[in-house]
């Protein structure tokens, strides 16, 4: 068999994973609008399918064309080529079986493509329902001649501040790993680099291995989504100690706490699917192949365990967010009562003088008790001295408490 190498044979969709950082705090303002219209088109390709016959394929509106990969390798070599037709990759399947193949569908918008593919490799309907919804929770079927039916949910932190999740459908044969996804880009390359090494695991050892290693590359994708999302964090709590928290620092802060949740319901289906896959008879998955599988459920588990710690920091970040608006309220009220302490007794003074008690008798005479420093000459500036004495008295005595501290 000859081994092309990838510059003879370029993947066409081969695309690595972006980097996932920190991004800044505009950046999701600037993309609020898309995200809405997103969330609204995810709940109307779930209300969709409400009512519909059992194994009915229906792809959720906007789905990609189709693009059909085939990835024919053993321990001599490989081929990789992105056919144009589903009869080419058919020809090139059907005629080395003496070879192991990854075919990778992307893109479900071809229905009779899917129901071509389901009838030629014997999937259920129901099976293929549940590729084409998208919406499935990692879970193993067993069905056929000991195949199996694998579901995994890939993530990203994206520069809209916030989880994507794409279901990746697997299906194992005795020659063969089919994949459905439902974008072109993915976060699996790694495997295929792999493929094309001189010299991998996955050419030595049958398909289920290439099913624990795409099911792998799955998980470790977890940690940098998860490394986003820390470094995300702690540039909100950044924000709140340099005192400019807001409403819209409090609505991201809840966003990411859903992120979190969110994030923590696709890894707990994850490490029960292969939980199962561990108590499988050995027809089934090998013991050989339970050992890699233990791998993937430790990587699962410690997936977990992150994020409940993120969840746990972004509980903190809450209260460290209210604490400073509790602050901040507190020096509004602080330089508000000094201002009230300084004034009410110049406004009591003020209040005193203003009493029309009248000093001339009507009947006659003068009444030497109401008010006598009102006719002297001084008494008007000496009332306003002796007001400002009080006024920088306090203000002394409120300095000298530490009232002007922060």
């Amino acid at each position: 068999m000859s081994d092309l190498a990838p510059e003879a044979r370029p993947f066409a969709a081969a695309a690595s994973a972006p980097e996932l950082s920190s991004p800044p705090l505009d950046a999701a303002d600037a993309a609020e609008s898309a995200s809405v219209s997103d969330r609204d088109a995810t709940r109307q390709a779930r209300l969709q399918g409400v009512g519909a016959r059992p194994g009915t394929l229906s792809p959720r509106p906007g789905s990609l064309p189709p693009r059909l990969f085939l990835f024919s390798y053993d321990t001599q070599g490989y081929e990789e080529c992105e056919c144009d037709h589903y009869d080419e990759l058919m020809q090139r399947f059907r005629g080395h079986p003496e070879r192991r193949h990854w075919i990778d569908v992307r893109g479900y918008g071809d229905v009779a493509l899917m129901q071509r593919i389901m009838e030629d490799f014997e999937l259920h309907p129901l099976q293929m329902e549940d590729v084409l919804n998208d919406y499935q929770r990692a879970k193993v079927e067993v069905f056929g001649d000991n195949r199996l039916f694998l579901v995994s949910r890939m993530t990203e932190f994206t520069e809209r501040l916030e989880i994507d999740d794409d279901q990746l459908s697997l299906f194992t044969g005795p020659n063969y790993v089919l994949s459905f996804q439902d974008d072109y880009e993915d976060c699996l390359d790694s495997v295929r680099q792999r493929i094309r090494s001189g010299f991998s695991q996955i050419k030595q050892r049958p398909p289920l291995y290439l099913a624990y290693a795409l099911t792998d590359v799955v998980l470790d994708h977890y940690y940098p989504t998860m490394a986003a999302i820390g470094d995300y964090i702690e540039e909100l709590e950044n924000i709140i100690i340099r005192d400019r928290a807001s409403k819209r620092l409090l609505a991201r802060i809840l966003q990411i706490k859903k992120d979190i949740v969110r994030f923590r319901r696709l890894v707990y289906p994850e490490r029960d699917k292969i939980m199962e896959l561990l108590r499988m008879h050995d027809e089934v998955v090998p013991e050989e192949m339970k050992v890699f599988f233990r791998d993937c459920y430790d990587h699962a588990v410690q997936a977990m365990d992150l994020s409940e710690s993120y969840r746990e920091s972004v509980s903190s970040l809450i209260d460290l967010y209210m604490s400073n608006q509790s602050n901040r309220m507190n020096e509004v009220m602080k330089v508000l009562t000094m201002i009230s302490a300084v004034f009410i007794p110049l406004s009591f003074i003020a209040g005193v003088y203003g009493m029309n008690f009248s000093r001339e008798n009507p009947r006659g005479g003068v009444n030497h008790l109401n008010m006598p420093e009102l006719y002297n000459p001084v008494g008007y500036p000496t009332v306003l001295a002796f007001m400002g004495v009080i006024a920088i008295g306090m203000l002394v005595y409120f300095y000298r408490k530490g009232w002007f501290s922060n």
